[in-house]
């Protein structure tokens, strides 16, 4: 049995009463399954632009919410017709797209262009904030956990659609099948930011009916092949089949996500038969289950990379030189090595090939040079002050081992560093005199540089939002890269932005590719995705 007894509860006698009668009617034949998880939400709510991370993309995506442009998420996670089925430039600052008809939301309605302008409007995604502030932080605390407080938005929804939307002016009806979206300012990169996290299409009605936005956030109405029935924060999430979804009846009745911290125990859970996928599972776990002829371990790297963020207004971080030590004390490719088996790699600083024309392939991430580390904290004048590193317990697969190693790498060069162990990403950005280090990682929602270190480290990045980090010519480039046409120009800058990022001031340092594993029965016909996202739609199940 599962080695937690409150987990092991969960798929008890009270695990019917979590969906409604009518979902589990004995005429419908379809599977239901449990997937061993390690978090469900780390903001306890299920709407993306409040719920920005690896974990929510798992469960969002492509099983509860979708937007207008969609990924290719069994192949290059291009974009792919979604809720729209064409688009076109009307020019640089404006797209134009074509509805698909007869999408049914989970409340039954049929989605319509007032929908999608309702999506990307103030009163669900930007409050009021301006599409001519490009460049200006909206300044957020980052440790606030969503309560029940009224329709309200919280400030990290409109914080979190302008890192995504930065310039968004309006969403125009042009008439009932087709809607035109105008920027500020121009974009190149307006086709990606659609098919980004966040850029979901909702039902109007169900968010007005929502008694606050808290309630909304927990069981939000869209429009993908599954819908909530039931959300435990920290405990459990069910999904039922949305039976109208517009790709078809989704081929499985039920799916629960069980939230299980311990490795060991998602992978009890899945011999007990207690579930059937276990997620997030170390490389040196693989040829244990695998020895199982029952089972098998699908996935390996994807568009996400690990990295340790700096905050330098700490007293010891100031100086760049003590983070660009930092920097030069780790050996990452011995952490790929010892700790992930060789099955991922060091990537070229943070940047996928996927980038295209925008790649830069001769670039390195910092060199592993324990003398330049020590000349750099030499000429700093730093003294052994201690530095506090803030550690969820392997929120990241493999993050306590590493942190460990890293530790280590970093007193071989003088550096005092000491894990503080926190319980939730509130406890980690809290804004407090310690914090100094923490482990983070980022993701490319789409090919090209604004998506990551722009969307991450720039204006309204996550870094500077909560207060950590802060560049002017990083900013002012970072617009640059958001409005320039010029693919040249917007080259050469995403460049300088790496230099800046990377070596001269450091926001972070890249550590390895994440790379993701599921566990799951041999004899289930299912493709894990190069993404976190868990697809679970016709095609994908017996296939």
């Amino acid at each position: 049995m599962l080695n937690h007894p409150r987990r092991s509860l969960l798929l008890g006698a009270g695990a019917a009463l979590a969906v409604p009668r009518f979902a589990i009617g004995q005429s419908d034949t379809r599977p239901t399954i449990n997937i061993a998880v390690q978090k469900i939400s780390n903001s306890n709510t299920l709407e993306p632009l409040r719920e920005q991370s690896n974990v929510g993309e798992r469960i969002f995506y492509s099983s509860l919410w979708e937007g207008l442009i969609g990924r290719e998420w069994l192949g290059n996670l291009g974009s792919v017709p979604g809720l729209a089925t064409s688009w076109r430039r009307i020019s640089d600052s404006v797209v134009e797209l074509s509805l698909r008809d007869g999408v049914k939301f989970h409340d039954g309605n049929t989605m319509t262009a007032e929908d999608v302008a309702f999506s990307f409007g103030p009163e669900r995604m930007f409050g009021d904030t301006q599409p001519t502030a490009q460049g200006r932080t909206i300044s957020v605390r980052g440790d606030a956990i969503p309560t029940r407080a009224g329709r309200d938005l919280p400030a990290e929804v409109p914080a979190v659609a302008r890192r995504s939307w930065p310039a968004l002016e309006r969403v125009e009806i042009v008439d009932a099948r087709t809607v035109r979206f105008h920027n500020a300012t121009p974009d190149v990169t307006m086709e990606g930011r659609l098919a980004r996290y966040g850029s979901d299409i909702i039902s109007r009605a169900g968010y007005v009916a929502a008694e606050s936005w808290f309630d909304w956030a927990r069981k939000p109405v869209t429009t993908g092949p599954y819908k909530v029935a039931e959300f435990r924060p920290d405990q459990s999430l069910t999904l039922v089949a949305h039976d109208e979804y517009w790709g078809g009846r989704p081929p499985i009745r039920q799916i629960r996500f069980l939230e299980v911290p311990e490795v060991s125990a998602r992978i009890n859970a899945l011999r007990s038969g207690e579930v059937q996928f276990a997620c997030d599972i170390p490389p040196d776990q693989i040829p244990s289950i695998e020895r199982e002829r029952a089972y098998e371990v699908q996935g390996g790297t994807i568009l996400n990379h690990r990295i340790t963020c700096f905050d330098k207004t700490h007293a010891s971080l100031r100086d760049p030189r003590v983070r660009r030590a930092f920097t030069h004390a780790i050996d990452r490719q011995s952490i790929v090595d010892s700790l992930w088996a060789g099955r991922t790699v060091v990537p070229r600083g943070l940047q996928w090939e996927y980038y295209a024309d925008m790649f830069q392939a001769d670039w390195e991430v910092p060199k592993f040079d324990q003398a330049e580390a020590r000349r750099l904290l030499r000429e700093a004048g730093y003294r052994g002050e201690p530095i506090p590193y803030r550690l969820l317990n392997n929120y990241y697969t493999n993050q306590t081992p590493t942190a460990q190693v890293l530790v280590e790498m970093w007193r071989a060069v003088g550096l005092n560093v000491s894990i503080e162990m926190k319980e939730n990403w509130s406890q980690i950005l809290e804004r407090s005199p310690g914090r100094a280090v923490r482990d983070w990682s980022n993701s490319a929602p789409f090919n090209d540089p604004v998506s990551s270190l722009v969307a991450q480290h720039g204006p309204n990045g996550q870094q500077q939002q909560v207060g950590e980090y802060t560049n002017d010519e990083l900013n002012r480039l970072s617009v640059e890269l958001e409005t320039s046409t010029d693919r040249a120009r917007r080259r050469v800058v995403f460049r300088r932005l790496l230099e800046i990022a990377e070596r001269e001031d450091p926001a972070y340092t890249v550590l390895h590719q994440n790379a993701t594993f599921t566990a799951k029965r041999r004899d289930i016909r299912w493709k894990a995705s190069p993404a976190f996202a868990m697809d679970f739609r016709q095609g994908n199940w017996g296939a």
